[in-house]
């Protein structure tokens, strides 16, 4: 397993620049035309047309596969929804010059084909009823507007787990680290698949928030340790393999050491060219210095100020 990530890292690193670039600027702009029309309009017929509709979809409206990005309500009041879109939008785009064009279009759009493919294969068609109950078709569009929300959640997850120690400022007060917010999305993200205020007749929607997570493990899930306390972090790198209570320490005598010739060395990891000679190495021209880092490491690593 290792191995292959490490050859889909590659082949991602080798096609970075491949793909649609600022993606996430036309999402966050068309969502934003969408809510303007919405409220033009004085209802919602833009929003019934490209919000996802599985009868709708399996009728011929295969165009709503995908529009449903554009449907994303977020607190219904258009201010808060700017608000939120540029805040993706940021998130977006830092997390695309981070690892990539290619590979954010795959991290994003695979996470479009996940949700899909669950309320294609899983989710009722019609309203559900139990017993004497019958839930109103407007329960599930409402858990299905949320589907953009849940994918953005996501982003969220892999920009704190690339810059774990950047800093947010809530409602513009509040200094919050990238890694607390984290680890509050976690939290939401529970609490939303496990909220009683969910009855069983709403199952499998309320499983959406799970599918947007496991897109991010799938691509970040290896470099979740970021999540954790800075001081925890600081520990798991420098955590060394101790001898057994009673075990004698080996003791070398001082001396000179012949020094192996390399012409690059990963600043994280110290792997050299001559060391690893599959492995490629670059130049990271945002950190201050000549800072050099192999392929691993190249996308994944704190700038140097």
């Amino acid at each position: 397993m290792k191995n292959l990530r490490k050859k889909f890292n590659l082949f991602c690193f080798r096609n970075r620049d491949k793909g649609i670039p600022n993606l996430m600027l036309y999402i966050c702009v068309g969502s934003g035309i969408v809510t303007f029309l919405s409220l033009m309009n004085g209802g919602n017929a833009v929003y019934s047309l490209l919000c996802f509709d599985k009868a709708a979809i399996l009728q011929g409206q295969v165009w709503r596969l995908v529009s449903w990005l554009l449907t994303e309500q977020l607190g219904g009041n258009p201010l808060l929804s700017v608000l939120f879109l540029y805040f993706f939008y940021r998130l977006g785009q830092a997390v695309e010059m981070s690892i990539g064009t290619f590979k954010f279009n795959l991290f994003y759009l695979g996470g479009v084909v996940m949700m899909d493919l669950f309320a294609m294969l899983f989710c009722p068609t019609k309203p559900a009823i139990i017993g004497n109950m019958l839930i109103p078709p407007e329960i599930f569009t409402l858990l299905y507007s949320n589907m953009a929300y849940y994918l953005h959640l996501s982003m969220v997850l892999a920009f704190s787990t690339m810059y774990p120690d950047s800093q947010f400022m809530i409602f513009f007060v509040i200094p919050v680290k990238a890694w607390v917010l984290a680890l509050i999305d976690l939290v939401l993200i529970g609490i939303s698949v496990f909220n009683m205020c969910y009855p069983l007749m709403l199952f499998p929607h309320c499983l959406f928030p799970l599918i947007g997570l496991l897109n991010y493990f799938l691509f970040f899930g290896s470099e979740m340790h970021n999540l954790l306390p800075l001081s925890w972090r600081v520990r798991r790198k420098r955590a060394v393999k101790r001898p057994a209570p009673g075990a004698p320490i080996p003791f070398h005598p001082a001396e000179k050491k012949e020094e192996v010739p390399y012409t690059h060395r990963c600043t994280v990891c110290g792997k050299t060219d001559v060391s690893h000679p599959d492995l490629e190495f670059r130049y990271c021209s945002r950190c201050k210095g000549y800072y050099c880092y192999c392929e691993e490491h190249i996308n994944n690593h704190t700038h140097i100020d």
